[in-house]
């Protein structure tokens, strides 16, 4: 039993270190955004998908892309239009002739959905339509074409982005398919000495050389080793105790939220809050959730889960005032 419990040590001390040595690759190229770096890696190891919200040009192209790199994960990049069709991203079947030209048969493309991690870039410019056709890909894994059932690869991700400026010409996505997202992440502008940094990494010579520090197989056990985590009873509480919060007819809300908030969160909030959580413990090197894992997980996790009402939305409060309000005043137990 002490020989088990040492070996398990051993490994969870091995996988923060790897946990770390990502981050140091993705800094190579990805200049600040520590928060940004570290809730997309959240994702990744917990198996979810998230959307990246931001203004363009702030690198959420080039963070995905070279996070793809450093874990050595085949990556697809899929351009969201108002013209774009289901079938230019799940694939489709074309007619071919056979092998000995006698006769034709159907044939399957795969779309580029069929990678392990899709940068679905602009989602909310495609029509509700094509942006339906990725929730079967994000909820099941699997894509059907022509009655069939296709399996995609394990690990997938998809990593999302959007603008959340520009207005015209966007299909802003429903709440369902909002939910869908494990987190939803705030790229913010960088600070002058960060801009700088940028303009010397993206107008030299050199290209910067990344290490591939784990592929697949090693990500797929590091999320089995996540849920493994040790959740106690208080913690859960806790984060069951915040969801409630959230919800304006409960009687422990907060007045922000009774007088701004529509609708609160569902179960996939809580879900999603242990699932960060616990992968926080584990880059961490903790075999425990903590209070400061869920606190840290809750912006992210909830901000796209809180529909603010009519006056909520003329006021101009903002989803994260309210969360933060909910954490101060939410405790383990009521």
């Amino acid at each position: 039993m002490l020989l088990e419990i040492e070996m398990k040590e051993q490994e969870l001390r091995e996988i923060a270190e790897q946990i770390s040595q990502v981050k140091i690759e993705i800094k190579k190229f990805i200049v600040g955004q520590d928060d940004v770096v570290d809730q997309v890696l959240w994702t990744i190891f917990s198996g979810g998908h998230a959307l990246l919200e931001g203004l363009p040009g702030l690198g959420k192209t080039m963070l995905v892309r070279t996070i793809s790199d450093v874990m050595d994960l085949k990556f697809s990049r899929i351009q969201f239009t108002p013209d774009l069709m289901p079938s230019d991203i799940t694939g489709t079947m074309l007619i071919e002739p056979s092998e000995d030209g006698k006769r034709n048969q159907f044939t399957f493309h795969q779309g580029p959905v069929f990678s392990n991690i899709v940068l679905a870039d602009e989602i909310n410019r495609a029509t509700p339509k094509t942006q339906s056709a990725l929730l079967e890909a994000m909820g099941e894994k699997t894509v059907s074409v022509m009655g069939e059932t296709k399996q995609l690869p394990d690990p997938f991700f998809v990593l999302a982005t959007q603008n959340p400026l520009d207005l015209e010409g966007t299909y802003p996505l429903p709440e369902a398919q909002m939910d869908r997202f494990l987190l939803k992440i705030h790229v913010n502008y960088p600070s002058k000495e960060e801009l700088k940094q940028i303009v010397l990494h993206t107008t030299g010579i050199e290209s910067p050389k990344f290490n591939r520090i784990v592929d697949g197989n090693r990500i797929l056990k590091i999320q089995h080793l996540a849920k493994e985590i040790l959740v106690s009873e208080e913690m859960l509480d806790y984060a069951v105790n915040i969801i409630l919060s959230s919800h304006p007819d409960q009687e422990q809300s907060t007045e922000s939220v009774k007088k701004y908030v529509r609708y609160g969160s569902g179960p996939r909030g809580v879900q999603a809050l242990i699932r960060i959580a616990k992968v926080r413990a584990l880059s961490l090197g903790r075999f425990h959730v903590s209070k400061g894992d869920i606190k840290q997980a809750a912006k992210p996790v909830l901000r796209h889960r809180l529909f603010l009402n009519f006056e909520g939305e003329a006021t101009g409060i903002t989803s994260d005032a309210i969360i933060d309000e909910i954490l101060s005043t939410t405790g383990e137990s009521r």
